[in-house]
């Protein structure tokens, strides 16, 4: 009980803080992000594990800063650091009541096990469809019994790709902004591909709980 309290108020806090100050490091970012590289993947760390400012722009603010490569490098650390961080909270401070949830609810415990059988796959794949909140990945992994070497790996992987997307975006408004409509087609070619494996992967979903 005390661990599930304190992880909670701990992350109220520093979220109360994030949100009063949240507009000074959007500020430092715009500013002296490329002056301090390991400082800057510590607040996109934080920017990421609380939400209060939507992601794509960090990436875009970085990106500009750093130039795609290394923005994209920087923001997919910030990234992948702050999903582990909320798995390992949420995997040792509530993993008891959350197994209770997912057992008991009989609908739900067959997706979990297919989920927990195919593992690294399902959350590289989750990772690559952008209207998946990171959030109920992190929770629900953190709740099953994912191994946290398979998510940790998984997962970052699979931030690759939109990371590497939001930092391009961010460097080519800056550098030249015509190449912007190129990007945004390639894009919607690779989710296309994505969400044609992700609906072969929910028919297998949908007949396991046929059976």
């Amino acid at each position: 009980m005390f661990k599930k309290i304190g992880a909670v108020t701990l992350y109220i806090i520093i979220g109360y803080l994030l949100y009063i100050y949240g507009d000074q490091l959007i500020g430092w970012l715009n500013t002296y992000a490329r002056n301090y590289l390991l400082l800057t993947m510590i607040v996109a760390t934080l920017l990421s594990l609380f939400p209060i400012i939507p992601y794509p722009i960090i990436g875009g603010i970085v990106g500009a800063a750093f130039g795609p490569a290394l923005g994209a490098f920087v923001i997919w650390v910030g990234s992948s650091a702050a999903s582990i961080i909320m798995f390992l909270v949420v995997r040792f401070s509530f993993q008891d009541w959350g197994n209770a949830i997912l057992r008991n609810y009989k609908p739900l415990e067959k997706v979990t096990v297919l989920f927990e059988r195919n593992a690294f796959f399902a959350l590289f794949l989750s990772r690559l469809i952008p209207f998946i909140p990171s959030i109920i990945v992190n929770v629900y992994a953190a709740l099953s019994r994912v191994s946290f070497i398979n998510y940790a790996v998984a997962s970052s992987l699979g931030k690759m790709p939109s990371m590497m997307l939001f930092a391009i975006v961010g460097n080519t408004l800056v550098t030249n902004p015509r190449d912007l409509i190129l990007i945004f087609f390639f894009y919607v070619v690779f989710v296309g591909i994505v969400f044609g494996c992700y609906r072969l992967w929910k028919k297998r979903v949908l007949h396991l709980n046929e059976l």
